[in-house]
Order: C-alpha cells, then sequence, then structure tokens
C-alpha cells in the first residue's frame, strides 16, 4: 500500500545541494532554487536575506573561478547554513569600505556577508582523495534574527 510521504517539519534536520558549471546563469538558478527550498520549508523569514547572501557567493564562484561550483543548504533548526563550493583555492579579502571607490562595482561580497550573516566564514580545501579542492565559503542565519540583521545592515 502506497503512502504519500509526509513534510519534514520544521524541528527536522534536512539537507539540498545544487551544481553548477561555470556559467552566467549558474547564480540566478541557484538563487531560484534556494528561494524556492526555503519558501516550501516555510523558512519565509531567511529568505530574503539568504537570496542576497547566496546570490554573491555564487556570482563570485562564477566569475572569480575557472570550474564549477555548488550551493549546499544545510537546516539545523533554528540555524541555515548556506555554503558556497567552488574550485579556486584562493580565498579572498575583505577590504575595507572606505578603501573602496564610492563608484566601485565590485569588492563588497565580504562586507555584505559581515553585516547581513549571523555567523559567516571560509576554508581553502587542498586536492586530495576525496575531491579537486578549492574553497568553501558559508554564512548561518538564525530564525528569529531577522530585526537585528536588519539594523545592522540600516
Amino acid at each position: 500500500m502506497y503512502r504519500e510521504p509526509q513534510p519534514i517539519p520544521l524541528t527536522e534536520s534536512w539537507f539540498y545541494e545544487l551544481q553548477f558549471p561555470r556559467d552566467p546563469r549558474g547564480p540566478r538558478i541557484a538563487r531560484l532554487t534556494l528561494r524556492t527550498v526555503l519558501t516550501h520549508h516555510g523558512l519565509d523569514e531567511l529568505t530574503d536575506r539568504a537570496e542576497v547572501l547566496t546570490s554573491e557567493l555564487a556570482t563570485n564562484a562564477v566569475c572569480h573561478t575557472t570550474g564549477p561550483a555548488s550551493v549546499s543548504l544545510t537546516w539545523a533548526h533554528p540555524t541555515l547554513r548556506v555554503s558556497v563550493w567552488d574550485a579556486c583555492p584562493t580565498l579572498p579579502a575583505m577590504l575595507p569600505d572606505a578603501a573602496l571607490p564610492l563608484d566601485a562595482v565590485g569588492g563588497r561580497g565580504l562586507f555584505l556577508l559581515d553585516r547581513l550573516a549571523d555567523r559567516w566564514g571560509g576554508c581553502a580545501i587542498g586536492d586530495g582523495p576525496w575531491g579537486p579542492g578549492g574553497k568553501t565559503l558559508w554564512f548561518k542565519l538564525l530564525l528569529g534574527n531577522a530585526e537585528s540583521a536588519a539594523a545592522a545592515a540600516a
């Protein structure tokens, strides 16, 4: 007898992963996928911040590396962790905001992470038997912490 699976409760953990090639459409696909996953899991409160930060990291992966990338979403109530892996092992440097010209097109990605994420970090990964190396940048958003993030961004 077939039984329809029940939706995962908010208090249970889950994991999604999207791999994409070095293609300018990749970041948009990553954003849309993230928005769909968070909406269907009832995490609308986290969606806007997660979308901005995921877009930034996925765009950097496409623009500043030569290989594929992936985005993974991990939920462990009340924390969403989004990780973006790319094939380049070089970690980006955070420039002081004052060092950027007002008309600069780029260079504010880590500044956005610092302002909008509840926590963030990154690590280089050496080539080895478990994969091709590269780096992972990640951020965490806490459910119920949207007010403090909005205040930090203002």
